[in-house]
């Protein structure tokens, strides 16, 4: 995946004091805004969740809506740092496809920000309220419609993925059938769905291969 989009998330084996206490709230905020969503989370509700006052939260940050926008920020940067982990020595588009396709599984799981997929949760809440977190939402997407049709693209002029094959469609069909599986397998409190796209979507990247 492309780097995080903020790079003042990058671990750092040093961090002042003011550094620490900015991530520690926009860890707690991301949490939150993830779980209840802009309209249901107070500035009291990040006040309890970092045991900080309001002068603390303002010292760091403009407003609510601007922790809300770089707490989303802090959480797309997790995301993307699993997604580089993943990719580390997979070299064919197969692989990569594959890798994308199985990160989303584990972050369906286990989200390294509590309460699901950020985007899809954010792009749901704002719609034409929120136009500022509608837009953060629809950049983080295009982030990994991107990547996903550029790898393809590579496979095609490769000749590892049929030539025959639209990256477009392509990006479209993985993101939107992972965030359905996500969203359904919430809804109902069951894996069964998601397990469900993650055996359609292993046969579909498979037959993505150009026969040599």
């Amino acid at each position: 995946m492309p780097p995080s989009q903020h790079s003042a998330f990058s671990e750092t084996a040093q961090l002042s004091k003011a550094e620490k206490t900015r991530l520690h709230i926009l860890e707690q905020a991301a949490a939150l805004f993830n779980q209840r969503g802009y309209a249901g989370t107070s500035i009291a509700d990040i006040m309890a969740a970092t045991g900080l006052k309001k002068g603390g939260l303002y010292n760091h940050f403009e407003s609510k809506e601007d922790i809300a926008l770089q707490a989303f920020d802090f959480a797309i940067a997790k995301l993307q740092r699993n997604f580089a982990k993943g990719l580390v020595g997979q070299q064919s588009a197969v692989e990569r496809l594959r890798v994308f396709v199985t990160v989303f599984e584990r972050h369906a799981q286990d989200p390294p920000v509590p309460g699901g997929c950020p985007i899809l949760n954010t792009a749901v809440e704002s719609d034409d309220t929120h136009p500022a977190l509608r837009l953060r939402a629809q950049q983080a997407l295009e982030t990994w419609h991107h990547w996903v049709r550029k790898t393809v693209q590579r496979g095609i002029d490769k000749r590892e993925l049929r030539a025959s094959v639209d990256p477009e469609a392509v990006a479209t069909l993985l993101i939107s059938t992972l965030e359905g599986g996500i969203m359904m397998s919430r809804l109902y409190g069951s894996d069964r769905y998601m397990n469900q796209v993650m055996v359609y979507l292993s046969d579909y990247v498979e037959g993505l291969r150009s026969q040599k």
